[in-house]
């Protein structure tokens, strides 16, 4: 079980991940958390994620958003950024909704990855799911729900052993980085 809790990748922010560089590798689907992994937890979709999701719509990705917030505030994210398609109260870590998202998308677990910011939702789900995932720093890690909160404080123990077996193990997958837009 531990290992199905360690990301395929861990990175300083979703912005860093050169998409264009995935997408000539044969990626075609792309699933995000929303909350701390594109913007602070409870933010509108700002110029630089507007931005992104015309780029990554731009190259031909398909992009859900899966998240485990009420619809009210994942549509509205949806609503200011280009060619997303959502899943509200999805229930991660449970894999179900991950799968619905790559039906929806015309995706499979081959040529799609998982970007987000929480090991014991966003990780262990795509994980569960088979779909490559990348760990993101949180944009704003405390200022989050307090469950949350005290999340992070159990995830920093297994980003400890992470650290350990990124050395030795052999399924880490390092995702092409570009500069931070």
């Amino acid at each position: 079980m531990k290992r199905s809790l360690y990301p395929n990748d861990y990175v300083t922010s979703t912005y860093v991940i050169d998409f264009e560089k995935l997408y000539q590798e044969g990626y075609r689907g792309v699933i995000f958390d929303v909350d701390n992994t594109l913007v602070p937890h409870g933010a509108p979709a700002d110029e630089r994620a507007i931005a992104f999701f015309a780029w990554l719509h731009d190259l031909g990705f398909r992009v859900t958003l899966l998240s485990n917030n009420k619809e009210p505030r994942v549509q509205k994210f949806c609503q200011q950024v280009v060619g997303a398609e959502y899943i509200f109260k999805a229930g991660k870590p449970k894999p179900a909704n991950y799968l619905k998202a790559m039906e929806n998308m015309g995706t499979d677990v081959q040529n799609t990855i998982f970007v987000g910011d929480q090991i014991f939702t966003d990780v262990w789900g795509a994980n569960l799911a088979g779909i490559r995932s990348v760990l993101v720093k949180p944009i704003l890690p405390w200022k989050e729900e307090i469950q949350i909160i005290i999340k992070r404080f159990i995830e920093a123990l297994v980003l400890g052993g992470y650290h350990i077996y990124k050395r030795y193990g052999k399924t880490i997958r390092p995702v092409p980085l570009r500069e931070e837009r």
